[in-house]
This record gives C-alpha cells, structure tokens and sequence, in this order.
C-alpha cells in the first residue's frame, strides 16, 4: 500500500472526486486544522481515513479524510484481496499497528510503499459482529510507533466512526464522521498562537472546563483562569513559547466549574514552528481523563489521586478511588481493600464485587478474618513494606486464586501504624516494571492517610447519628382522630448533628401537643441544648399547663442555663374532638396548613421573641378552627431557607408542594416535602398532622363540688342523674362507689376547689376528680383491722379497669375508668355534649 498521506502540516485538501466539481477561481482551502486535524495531533497521527467496503465488497473505498496534505494522493480504491494493511484488518477484523520496519512487507503487488518511514494503524471498523470499514491512521516522521496511551485513543476513536457508520446505514453520512466522532468522545480542541495569545477552540473544549460559548473572548488568558492555580505553572511550561519545544507534550490538570465541580482534563498538544507566512503555534486537545487510559508512571496521576483522596469524606468514598486509581491503569483483575482492626481484616471492598470471582473462602468467612490464617499478609503487615509475587507463586488458601498471573500486597501506613492492606492481582502473568512499582508505594501511603481519615469520619457520623437519633422520637403516638408523621435530615456538612428537634405529646385522650423547634448552631451544644429543651416543654405541657405558660417556662429555663445559644419554637395544642387549635410562637417560622379542598395558607400567628433572649417575654396565643381533612405542617428553615433560595420562595415552594402531595397518605405527603435537597446547609425538621376528626366523640358532664358537710351525697346525685340520662344504669354501683371514694379524699385531704368530670366513650365511664394539690394520692402499705383509713384507694382501684393519677396545671387529677357491662360502644343516638350539673 502506499503513503496513507498528503500532507505533514495544514489540513486536508478536496479529494480528486471532488476537486473537478469545484469552483476555479474559488479561494484555496483553509489552511487552520480542523477539529479532527487537532485529535490527529494528539495521537501522533499526521492522517487519517476511513474506508468502507463497495456494493460487492471486493473492494474498499475511500470515504473521508483527515489530516495533513501531501505531495502523496490517498488511495480511492484498495482491493479487498490485496495486500494493504486496511484490506488484512477488514479480513481478519484486528487491528494493525505497523512500526516504519513492518509497513515495508505490505506493499501492494509486492511493492514497497514509497513513505514507508513512519508508522501506521490500520482499525477495523465493526459493531455487533458488522464489519463496516477501516480507519487508517498515519503517523509522523519523527515517531517509530504509537504509544500505549495513543492507541487507547484511537480505538476509541474508531469505535466512535464505527457507531456512526452504522447509526447512518440507509441515510447521508454525516458532514464529517471524524469531527462527529470526537463530539461523541467529548474531545475539544484549540489553536493557540503563542505571540498574540489568542486561541481558537470549539465548543465542546468549552463545555469541558465550564465556560459558556458566548462568555469566551477568543483569549487564551480566559480559558486559563478556569484552571486551579495549583495547575498553572504546569500550563504555562507547555502552552509558554519560551520554554516550547518542537514535538508533542501532554499534562493533566484540574479546572473548576461554575457549578463548583472539580474536573480533571488531559491536554495534549504539538508545537509547529514558524515558517515563511505562519507564526508559531500549539495545536492540541482536551478530554476528560476517564477517555484516555492513564499510564502507570504519570505523576499527574498521584496529583489526581492526591487531589481526589483530600475529598473522600467516608470509607466507600476511599474504596472507590482505590479501584480508579489502580485497577485500570494497571490492568488488574481484582482489588481488594482491608482494614486492619486489631488481629483482624475487615473488608471494605471486593472489586469486582461478583462472588464468582473470589475464592470461596474469601465467600464464606469474609469479610472478617483473622490474619493469623493468612501468612502473606501478617509478613507484609508486620515489616510494613510491599510485596510484589510473580506468577505461579504458591499462596495459602486464603490467597490462593486472587492472584495467580501476580500478586501485589500493599501494606497502608498511617500515622506510625498500619491501617489496612489492599491486594491488587492479576490473572495473567505481570511483570512489575519500576514505574509501577513507584505508583503502588505511592498509592499506599496516601490510601492509608486517606483510610485513617474516613474511618474517624464514618465513627464521628455514626456517633453524631446515635446522639441525634437518641434525643429525638424513636415513634409518634396514635392519635384519635388524626395522624402525625415527622422527617428529620441532618446537615451534611460539619458534624451531622444540629439543633432541629420535634415532638408530638399526647396530654389526653382527645388532646395533643405538637412541638417543633430549632436550637442555634450545629455543634454538640446545640444537641444538648435541644435534647434540653424537648424535655422540659414535654414536661411543661404534661403538667397540664396551657401553651403560653407552656413556652413561657421553658424560655426562663433557657434564659437561666449558663449558654449563649437561643431557640426558636413553635407550640400548637390541638383538641382532636373539638377541632381547634392553640398556637404559641417564639421567633420560629410559621404553619402552614392545607385544607381539605387542597389550597394553602401560612398561618398568622402571633408570635413572641425566640426563647433564652429575654426573660419576661410574653407570648400570645392564636386559636384556629380545623375541619376534618385538613393538614397542619410545622417546618423548620433548613426546608425552606438556604443560600441560593431566600426564605419568602422558600416558604412558596413549600406550601405549593403542600397543596400538590396527596393528603391520603401521610408518610408520602412528608417525602414529597423533603423531596431531594442535595447538599444541604442546615438541618431540616419536619412535622405534619392530618386531622380527620374523631369518629367516636365522647359524652361529657362536669360539675364543681360545694365544700359542705353532704358535699358527696350531691356528688352522687350528679353521677346517678347523668348515668341515668346516658342510659348507662348498669355500671352505676361501681361509679358510684368511686365517686364516693375519691371526692372524699379530695375533701379531706386538700384544700382549694374540688371538680368532677364523667366522660363516656366506647362502653366505659370514666370519671376523673381534681384538686388543687400537686401530690399524688398514696395507698397505704399496711391496713389492719384497727385503721380508720386507707382502704378507699384500694376499692377505687378494685372496681376499675385502670387507674391512676397526673398533674395538672394548679394540682392534680384522679381517674378511673370502668368498663359498661354489656355495652361495646356510645348509644347511637347519643349527641355529643358537654353537660354542667346541679342540684334537683
């Protein structure tokens, strides 16, 4: 075959199909290369064509080409049984890659190509088992073969030309399948001019390190100021005419995005002098690493991994890098990571994490296992230094099958002590050349910095998880009529523990106290501070007190601890059978509330200032009426406030996403509100309730009990008159009886006003009696047949089916409830009613 080229500088020229058709006096062609000439350039190639077979597939035609033009024409034709390197890559379906000594035995017709003094790749062009062409590729004077890296391009490359021949089957090939294969590899380009230091670059270049094409200036100095400044100086030493050289140079580095991602970039260029009409300049290329194979003595590869490893926050994040970093570039089979805790490995990661390609042992007793049973590792681990094994060493069982082409054991040293091991192995047999072995001992010490570092991460979170989760509700009660659900996420910066807090407390049967909060800061002393709190508004509010009273002791609480922190908190008191609201705020954000017909409203409240600020603060309340169907959402600021979202939209977008969850299911509702916060810069608190309304709501009657001498007998009459109007006759002996007892121990025994409250509800009459002292009543211990008293209690609790006592606010209250014989439920046509008794 003869000189797959035109040209060593400038680009392309018409083919001779398509000279004849053009314009004579049109201008010659551009001479600035192409984005496809640029890629040409970084792989060492001068040109490049693509082949296809004709209608009889006897013969291949040229389709394209890219490159440089020479005083040599391409070949239009190439007969499928000749002897061209093109033809033997589409027979045979490999590629071919020719040093200037091997192309001399492919001549055509037994001929010797007249350029045979540089190399040449010939690429098959196949998908799913097709064979559509073949890519030629011609090298530069100067090169006696394509280099690891430069091959790994060009395959790529040509499977790139080989999707596009195959997606255009039937239809017109693309303008230019070479520069459309790049766009698909995500390869930018550029032309720099050193002397005035424009450059010119395509969008795709652009799109790599983050720059809009509308933003760029055509300067190289814009491009530049993309990269981290630790990078420059390696830029400049290749992109400075000063320090260029003639050739092709290469370099990683890292730019910074808008966005803030950190992305690291392969450059790859080639200088062509000055000539007669043309100044000097760099053509080149840009691409994400991950598109070339990195090699394995690339200093910029510890750079990258240096980099990657400072960001790693937890073990897997570790785990992960290490397979990046090693297994790819230097072609292994498997990598195994291990800490080393005590006298055992712990396995943090198996890659590839198929079973099948372990041994079995590694199956079944991984990942713990004690390294006695694994001599190799305990000799590595003990001397601190690599091992390196060839292939066909013998290994005990527990290594046996890993390695077996060759093993490296890579102990990770960490602050004087060794953190873990990791095992790279191959299948095949390995030589370990120099460079390699520079890369695993790097390696090596920064992964087990790294491991160090993450695995006090990981026990800090889990820490910070437990504290959370300790100070927070393990479950929400169930409530009649109506359903509470809370979400909390905690902040994923700094340590994962904040001051967000919520509660739900049940204070009755038909009453119940929603609470959320937020302590200033993120820090233990605000987990503390809100673990404090919690506890006292959660004993404040089952004392009985009101909601004011409620907030207002724990603000002086707060205003009294030795701290600097304040708290936010909003209070709301919800009476499950009346369907109102109390609401009392201090300083924190508002509820929302959604109402059956599915529109929003952020409640006006009135609020006071956040709790520990002043002492004598006062804090109003708010009632509000509920209808069954509606939904009351207590919010903190992590949901709705942010850097990027002020706190106004941040409340609109909540309550729109209110309006749209479905209220059916709670759970869901509370997920659709949290949604995907990303990286969150606070912690977030959520609580919601859906009231429905009680489907059983009780029968009530009260009354004040006189201080007289026959004070109890009116007690009676009252209790008789009421179960009589309840029709609840048959359990009057036994509420009798207990009314009696527990009046005449409020009498006796207190001072201050007496009330009884009968309450029925589900075939049970409960009767509750309050005074104005806070001791709970004590049964005696012993009771003989010479005491006076003590044996009420006694016969209170006998005929109850439960009983007891609770504060509330200005005493206590004693209750006792007993069970109706024969009735399960409320009479159907008994009304619901509060009833306020007297004398007949």
């Amino acid at each position: 075959m003869s000189h797959d080229g035109r040209a060593r500088t400038g680009v392309s020229e018409p083919r001779a199909s398509d000279a004849g058709a053009a314009d004579p006096r049109a201008p010659s062609p551009v001479s600035e290369p192409t984005a496809s000439d640029r890629a040409l350039v970084f792989a060492g190639a001068a040109l490049a064509a693509v082949y296809v077979p004709d209608a009889r597939r006897d013969a291949l035609l040229l389709a394209e080409t890219a490159g440089c033009p020479a005083t040599d024409p391409v070949p239009e034709r190439l007969p499928l049984s000749g002897g061209s390197p093109a033809a033997h890559a589409f027979r045979t379906g490999r590629p071919l890659w020719l040093s200037p000594t091997d192309l001399a035995s492919y001549g055509e017709d037994g001929s010797t190509p007249p350029h045979a003094e540089v190399p040449l790749a010939a690429l098959p062009l196949t998908t799913e088992g097709r064979r559509l062409g073949c890519l030629v590729v011609v090298g530069f004077e100067a090169h006696d073969g394509f280099e690891a890296q430069q091959r790994h391009f060009l395959e790529r490359y040509a499977d790139a030309v080989a999707g596009l021949l195959q997606s255009g089957a039937g239809r017109p090939a693309p303008a230019s399948l070479f520069d459309a294969a790049l766009r698909g590899l995500r390869v930018g380009s550029f032309v720099l001019v050193p002397d005035t230091g424009l450059v010119e670059t395509d969008e795709t270049l652009l799109e790599l390190v983050g720059s809009a094409p509308d933003d760029f200036d055509g300067k190289a100095d814009t491009l530049l100021a993309h990269a981290l400044p630790e990078d420059m100086h390696a830029l400049m030493s290749v992109l400075e005419p000063s320090t260029q050289v003639v050739g092709p140079r290469e370099l990683e580095f890292r730019v910074r995005c808008p966005t803030g991602e950190m992305r690291w970039l392969s450059l790859g260029c080639r200088v062509l002098p000055h000539t007669d009409d043309r100044p000097q300049r760099v053509l080149g290329v840009v691409t994400e690493t991950s598109v070339l194979r990195r090699s394995p003595d690339d200093v910029s590869r510890i750079q990258w991994l240096t980099a990657a490893l400072d960001e790693a926050a937890t073990v897997r994040d570790v785990s992960r890098l290490v397979v990046t970093a090693l297994r790819e570039p230097l072609g292994a089979d498997r990598v195994a990571l291990a800490e080393l805790q005590g006298d055992r490995l712990m396995v943090t990661l198996l890659d590839p994490p198929q079973p099948a390609a372990w041994p079995e042992m590694w199956r079944s007793e991984w990942p713990e296992a004690p390294i006695s049973t694994l001599p190799t590792l305990q000799l590595a681990l003990r001397d601190g230094r690599m091992d390196l094994w060839p292939a066909g060493t013998a290994f005990e069982p527990g290594l046996a099958g890993i390695g077996t082409g060759g093993l490296a054991v890579l102990p990770l040293p960490a602050k004087g002590r060794t953190a873990g091991v990791c095992l790279v192995g191959w299948d095949q047999p390995h030589e370990f050349v120099p460079e390699e072995r520079s890369l695993l001992t790097a390696t090596a010490v920064l992964v087990g910095q790294a491991l160090t570092r993450a695995h006090a991460h990981d026990a800090e979170e889990e820490l910070a998880t437990m504290l959370q989760r300790s100070l927070l509700p393990r479950r929400l009660p169930e409530l009649p009529g109506g359903t509470a659900v809370a979400r909390y996420l905690p902040a994923r910066r700094g340590l994962q523990v904040g001051g967000d807090w919520y509660d739900v407390i049940a204070l009755s049967e038909d009453r119940v106290a929603l609470v959320i909060g937020d302590v200033q800061g993120h820090s233990a002393a605000a987990a503390t501070i809100m673990g404090q709190m919690r506890t006292a508004v959660r004993a404040y509010a089952v004392e009985g007190h009101p909601p004011d009273v409620v907030i207002s002791h724990a603000n002086r609480l707060l205003v009294g601890m030795e701290t600097d922190l304040f708290a936010t908190c909003c209070y709301a008191e919800v009476d499950m059978e009346e369907g109102t609201i109390l609401f009392v705020r201090a300083g924190h954000l508002s509820p929302l509330v959604r109402h059956p017909d599915g529109t929003t409203e952020e409640v006006q409240v009135e609020g006071g200032p956040p709790l520990g600020v002043l002492a004598e603060a006062e804090f109003p309340m708010t009632s509000v009426a509920l209808t069954p169907g509606t939904v009351l959402a207590l919010v903190t600021d992590g949901l709705v406030e942010a850097s990027d979202l002020p706190l106004d939209e941040g409340m609109d977008q909540t309550r729109t996403a209110l309006a749209a969850a479905e209220p059916t299911d709670p759970g869901r509702m509370a997920d659709d509100l949290i949604g995907d916060l990303g990286r969150r810069e606070d912690d977030v608190a959520l609580l919601l309730l859906r009231y429905d309304g009680m489907k059983t709501r009780p029968i009530k009657a009260g009354w004040a009990v006189w201080r007289l001498p026959d004070a109890v007998m009116h007690a009676r009459r009252f209790t008789a008159r009421t179960l009589r109007r309840w029709q609840v006759q048959e359990a009057a002996d036994a509420v009798l009886l207990v009314v009696s007892e527990l009046v005449t121990n409020a009498l006796v025994h207190t001072q201050g006003p007496v009330r009884i409250d009968l309450m029925l509800r589900a075939g049970r009459v409960r009767v509750c009696v309050s005074d104005s002292s806070p001791r709970a009543p004590a049964k005696p211990v012993i009771v003989d047949w010479e005491s006076t008293g003590g044996r009420g209690l006694m016969l209170v609790e006998a005929m109850s089916e439960s009983f007891g006592s609770m504060p509330v606010a200005g005493g206590k209250q004693v209750w006792s409830e007993i069970v109706v014989p024969g009735r399960e439920s409320v009479p159907a046509d008994a009304e619901p009613r509060a009833e306020r008794g007297g004398l007949l």
